[in-house]
């Protein structure tokens, strides 16, 4: 599908849609202070509960995830959330507010001429295709993607080796061919694994604190920046 273009494969979570947002949900529940530790904690939880069950060998949908770690991370503050609180959660996960800069990129990106743009993500399907297509921060930008590509086909999750294998069949790679896809995240455990398959990677480090990521000493994005609205120009002058 991506010809002669360079195919750029953006992470969902975390890097365009901020899983910090739905602390303003969680405020409905208990204070803000409160509600913001639990969104930290959810995230770390549903991201823990992925490599926890890669290591296992087991797999579970990303949604069912979600809501376990809601769960796990409510019952661990001491936050009461009935059945119908956590729905409504559920819900506003589908509608993640985008960071600051991602408008912008966005609508940059769409007058481009050498970029095949395209969602990679650990979402489900449905989950994915709502917060990008239906939700009001991405929904009227949804045009820019010219492909979703999710994991539950080989229900595992990054950073597995299959889940990157994977996005390249999907984009019309080989796996001789990885080396021409770009991956842009915020999350270092994304950037390890997608450089480790072969894939360029374009890391994105809002806070300006550096690489600090040291599972793998050797292992490093191919690029960095602080503004998701860098990386178009960064990818292609690094192809060049």
């Amino acid at each position: 599908m991506a010809g002669a273009k360079t195919v750029v494969a953006f992470d969902l979570y975390g890097t365009l849609l901020s899983t910090e947002s739905i602390g303003k949900e969680l405020a409905k529940h208990c204070e803000q202070e409160k509600a913001s530790q639990v969104a930290a904690l959810w995230r770390r939880y549903q991201l823990e509960y992925t490599w926890r069950l890669n290591a296992m060998g087991q797999y579970q949908s990303f949604s069912a995830i979600t809501l376990n770690s809601l769960q796990h991370a409510s019952k661990e503050l001491g936050v009461t959330l009935k059945n119908e609180d956590m729905n409504e959660l559920m819900k506003a996960y589908d509608s993640l507010s985008t960071f600051s800069d991602v408008e912008e990129a966005l609508k940059a990106l769409a007058k481009g001429q050498d970029i095949t743009p395209v969602i990679f993500s650990n979402g489900t399907l449905q989950m994915v295709t709502t917060s990008v297509k239906e939700s009001p921060d991405l929904g009227p930008l949804a045009s820019v993607f010219q492909q979703l590509v999710v994991v539950e086909a080989v229900k595992t999750f990054k950073p597995a080796p299959t889940v990157y294998e994977y996005l390249a069949e999907q984009v019309g790679k080989t796996k001789s061919e990885m080396g021409d896809i770009w991956l842009v995240t915020a999350n270092p455990f994304d950037v390890v694994g997608a450089v480790s398959c072969g894939l360029k990677a374009a890391w994105v480090d809002r806070p300006g604190k550096g690489w600090q990521d040291n599972m793998c000493p050797d292992v490093r994005p191919t690029i960095m920046v602080q503004d998701i609205r860098q990386v178009v120009d960064a990818v292609l002058g690094h192809s060049r």
